[in-house]
C-alpha cells in the first residue's frame, strides 16, 4: 500500500491520540536508514525513540528471533518456564551495578518495569510513598503517569493521577536550578510532604530523557544514595532510555559509581522487540509473595531470544566504545554549530545521549519551541528523522544508532546544517 493509502485508514481507524502526525509509513530498514512505502530513503536519527541502539535488524538479533520462532513462540513463564528468560536473567543479574547479588523480573515495556519496581520496592519496606523529579518521564500507565514531572501531553485529560507521588526539583543549572537547590527542594519535600517513614522509595532517570538529556551530576546521585541509606528508602535508578550503551557505559548510573537498589530498563535491551527488565537486590526483589509479579507476556521466548543476541553484539562488536567516539563527533559538530548559529546553545552529552537546544536569546536562555518543531520538520521533509524532547519543548536530541556508517552520519548531520541555514540563516554568534 501506498503512504496515501495507509495515511486514510489511519485516520480512518486509528485513535487520534494514538495516531502518529507522521505522514509516511515504514516500509523497511536497516541500521540507520528506514523506506517509506512510497520507497522514499530516511535517514532514522531517532531509533524508535532509543531502542535501536544497535541499529534497525541487527543480523544476529533477526537470526536469533528466527530461530526462536521455530522452537517455542509463547508458554507464559509463569505457566511453563524456558531457558531464555533464565538466562536473561542471569546475564542482566551479571552486568549491572545493584547492591548486592541481583534478581531479575521480566515485563514487556519500561512503563511496566517502573510499576513493577514501586510494587517491589513498598513491598521490600512496606512503606508506600513514591518521590520522582522534574522533568521525569516513566510512562504512560497511570501510576507512572503520576510519576512523570510534566503534565503535557501524558495526564491531560486523563483525570486525577493516583496519591503518594511527591515531586522534587531535578538539577538543571541551565534552567535555574542548581544541585544544591534540587538537593535543598528534595530534603524539605521530606519534611512538607512525603513523611520519610511513609516513603519507600526516590526514582531518578540518572539523565533525564524526555526531560531533556540533563545527566544528573555524580554528587547529586551520590546525595541521594545518602539520604536513602539515612532513612530506609530505596534508591530505583530508570535506565530504559539511557541504558544498553546510549551513554558510553552499559547504563548510565556507571559513570558516577553509585549502586542503587533497583533498576529498570527496556527500549535498546532486545533492538526492538518488546521486553523490559527490572533488576534488584535479591532481599527486596524476593520481598512480595509468589505469583506477585509477573504476566502473560513478559519475558516473551522470541524477546529473550532477542535481548541475548543483543548482549552478544556488545561483547562482539565494541558497542560502548562505538557510542563513546559517537557522542565525541556529535560534541564536536555541536560546538561549530553553536558558533555558526545564534540559535543554537546548551550543547551537551553523555557518551551518544547528546542534545542541543534552540532558543530566541542565548544570554537569556529563551527557549525557541516553534524554531524546533521547524527544524524537525523541515529535516523529515530532507530525509531526516529527527525528535525534539525538553521541558520546554525546544531540545533536539540524537538517538540514532550507534553502528551509523560514518558517511549516513555525517549526510545526517548535513541536513541539520542545511535546514538550520534554511530557517535562521548562518549568522555568526555573538560569541564567535
Amino acid at each position: 500500500m501506498t503512504n496515501a493509502e495507509l495515511n486514510e485508514l489511519k485516520q480512518r481507524y486509528v485513535a487520534s491520540g494514538a495516531a502518529s502526525p507522521a505522514t509516511h509509513f515504514a516500509a523497511r530498514a536497516k541500521n540507520a536508514e528506514i523506506w517509506d512505502a512510497d520507497g522514499k530513503r530516511f535517514i532514522d536519527f531517532a531509533g524508535g525513540i532509543g531502542v535501536l541502539n544497535i541499529g534497525h535488524c541487527h543480523p544476529k538479533v533477526v537470526d536469533a528471533v528466527k530461530a526462536q520462532l521455530d522452537k517455542v513462540m509463547h508458554t507464559c513463564q509463569t505457566v511453563m518456564p524456558y531457558e531464555g528468560y533464565v538466562k536473561v536473567a542471569e546475564k542482566l543479574s551479571q552486568i549491572v551495578p545493584v547492591r548486592g547479588h541481583a534478581k531479575v523480573m521480566l515485563a514487556n515495556s519500561g512503563a511496566e518495569a517502573l510499576e513493577n519496581a514501586v510494587k517491589v520496592a513498598r513491598a521490600a519496606t512496606g512503606k508506600t510513598n513514591v518521590i520522582c523529579f522534574d522533568g521525569g518521564y516513566h510512562g504512560r500507565t497511570f501510576m507512572t503517569m503520576a510519576m512523570n514531572g510534566k503534565v503535557s501531553p501524558y495526564q491531560t485529560d486523563f483525570g486525577p493521577m493516583p496519591g503518594t507521588v511527591f515531586r522534587a526539583p531535578y538539577p538543571v543549572p541551565y534552567h535555574g536550578v542548581s544541585e544544591d537547590e534540587a538537593l535543598r527542594g528534595l530534603k524539605m519535600a521530606l519534611k512538607t510532604d512525603a513523611n520519610p517513614k511513609d516513603t519507600a522509595a526516590i526514582v531518578l532517570e540518572p539523565v533525564l530523557g524526555e526531560g531533556g538529556f540533563y545527566p544528573a551530576p555524580a554528587s547529586f546521585l551520590k546525595a541521594i544514595r545518602e539520604i536513602c541509606d539515612e532513612h530506609g528508602m530505596l534508591m530505583i535508578v530508570d535506565e530504559v532510555q539511557s541504558g544498553f550503551g546510549r551513554t558510553g557505559k552499559m547504563f548510565a548510573i556507571e559513570h558516577s559509581g553509585v549502586e542503587p537498589d533497583i533498576m529498570t530498563m527496556a527500549k535498546s535491551m532486545a533492538d526492538g522487540m518488546p521486553i523490559s527488565a527490572v533488576v534488584g537486590t535479591d532481599k527486596h526483589m524476593d520481598a512480595s509473595g509468589g505469583n506477585s509479579l509477573g504476566g502473560t507476556y513478559t519475558g516473551s521466548p522470541v524477546s529473550c531470544a532477542a535481548a541475548l543476541a543483543v548482549l552478544e553484539v556488545f561483547e562482539e562488536e565494541g558497542i560502548l566504545e562505538k557510542s563513546q567516539t559517537l557522542g565525541d563527533k556529535l560534541a564536536k559538530r555541536f560546538a561549530t554549530w553553536q558558533q555558526q548559529f545564534d540559535c543554537v546553545d546548551n550543547a551537551r552529552n553523555m557518551g551518544a545521549m547528546a542534545a542541543f537546544d534552540l532558543v530566541s536569546d542565548k544570554a537569556n536562555h529563551t527557549p525557541d519551541a516553534d524554531l524546533t518543531a521547524a527544524l524537525c520538520k523541515k529535516a523529515r521533509e530532507k530525509g531526516l528523522v529527527l525528535l525534539s524532547c525538553g521541558m520546554y519543548g525546544n531540545s533536539i536530541r540524537f538517538l540514532m544508532p550507534v553502528t551509523i556508517e560514518d558517511e549516513i552520519l555525517e549526510e545526517g548531520l548535513a541536513i541539520i546544517e542545511d535546514s538550520l541555514k534554511e530557517l535562521v540563516g548562518n549568522k555568526a554568534s555573538a560569541t564567535a
